[in-house]
């Protein structure tokens, strides 16, 4: 019953929220010596007054939890986002500084992490890596979430403490991060360090985080004939050039799943036809779910979607927020009923 504690805060509390969280706080402290599992949330921080009594209630409990040596496995710390300007700077140093003392102190023993959401600079997001570092026979780390944890437009990829502080982890079986971390150094060092280990990347690609490096093909096969159990699975946001796309969308991945969103305004001058015709069928053989949420109104890609189902026949899910006809609904089905489809589960929406 004590092995596992959500703690969540709420920017704008209600009574009752305020009551849970006083005893969420309570019953953590109280059964600290059973707590294996603990998940920290920040939802929608609108007080500065605020973000100071979460620093603080934080720090209460990192040091508690420290001190009674508690037999933590797995560590969740989502969507803090340091970088909003109700959260001001010695909130957010503080934050950072309890976080590191406290991933420094307990982070050999952990197998889970997130870090999702954090927004922070580059110096300050290898900080929180580099605490979660140990020799290569103590760590246990298999499962790691870094997506979102660096701030907007930063090229982490191109840093070289970023590489180092990768360089540190091994056995890792699932990896978070953006695209914006992806390069040809860092997928040979996870080739080297976790090839044997590793089995899914989750790599989500933001229009506002730098994407248009170059990544070669033979990175990516290197990667996958180390870990023949890997699956690679991509969530684009905002991101619909099929010229940058294309680039990303590599033959040598192995794909899993692909989920693509645009934004109305943005991304309307961009056709999706080049992307579902010519680089996702790349995929058929291995790719079993895809996403697409789009304003398709100047373009109908009833007859793409067909094709595209029928040529990736391991497709077990299919989520569209489009667009899309009756007729194409109807097709859809029939495809399914007459086993031309192995579709599990298809939303439309």
């Amino acid at each position: 019953l004590w092995r596992r504690r959500t703690i969540t805060f709420y920017g704008q509390p209600s009574n009752q929220d305020i009551v849970e969280l006083r005893s969420s706080l309570l019953y953590t402290r109280k059964f600290s010596r059973y707590l294996q599992h603990l998940d920290i949330t920040l939802l929608k921080p609108t007080r500065s007054a605020f973000t100071q009594d979460f620093q603080e209630n934080l720090r209460g409990l990192f040091s508690h939890l420290a001190k009674s040596n508690s037999p933590l496995l797995s560590l969740r710390v989502e969507c803090v986002g340091l970088d909003l300007l109700t959260i001001n700077s010695v909130v957010r140093v503080e934050f950072r500084k309890s976080l590191t003392s406290f991933l420094k102190k307990v982070g050999q023993r952990l197998d889970c992490v997130y870090l999702k959401g954090a927004r922070m600079t580059l110096k300050e997001g290898c900080e929180l890596l580099d605490a979660l570092s140990c020799p290569k026979n103590e760590c246990s780390l298999s499962e790691l979430n870094i997506r979102d944890l660096f701030i907007f437009h930063i090229r982490v990829y191109s840093s070289s403490t970023f590489h180092q502080c990768m360089a540190k982890f091994h056995n890792l079986v699932v990896l978070t991060f953006n695209y914006n971390c992806v390069c040809d150094e860092v997928l040979d060092t996870l080739r080297e360090n976790s090839g044997h280990s590793l089995n899914t990347l989750n790599i989500k690609c933001h229009m506002y985080d730098p994407h248009e490096q170059v990544v070669r093909g033979s990175s990516w096969r290197n990667l996958a004939l180390k870990a023949p159990k890997l699956r690679v699975n991509f969530w684009f946001e905002g991101v619909m050039n099929p010229n940058h796309l294309a680039k990303i969308l590599l033959e040598e991945i192995p794909v899993r799943s692909i989920s693509l969103k645009s934004y109305r305004f943005r991304d309307r001058d961009w056709p999706l036809s080049p992307t579902l015709v010519n680089l996702i069928p790349a995929y058929g053989h291995l790719l079993q779910s895809f996403t697409l949420q789009m304003n398709n109104e100047q373009e109908i890609l009833d007859e793409e979607l067909l094709q595209l189902i029928l040529s990736c026949p391991r497709l077990l899910l299919l989520d569209l927020w489009a667009f899309l006809s009756v007729t194409f609904v109807e097709k859809l089905l029939q495809l399914r009923a007459e086993g031309k489809s192995s579709l599990a589960t298809i939303r439309v929406r």
